[in-house]
């Protein structure tokens, strides 16, 4: 291989590599909690200002 066509391949295995790294992303396992969620309170769930 001549060193332009050496570059070039090593440019696109540095992008590829770059691609799939982002791609595969860097998530954890989502773990589930044993703490239940509490009640919703009074005033949630109701338009502001209108009362009750």
């Amino acid at each position: 291989m001549s060193m332009p066509t050496l570059r070039k391949a090593l440019l696109a295995l540095a992008l590829a590599a770059l691609a799939f790294l982002g791609l595969a992303g860097c998530t954890s396992p989502q773990q589930d909690s044993s703490i239940p969620w509490s009640r919703p309170a009074d005033w949630e769930g109701r338009i502001p200002g209108m009362g009750k």
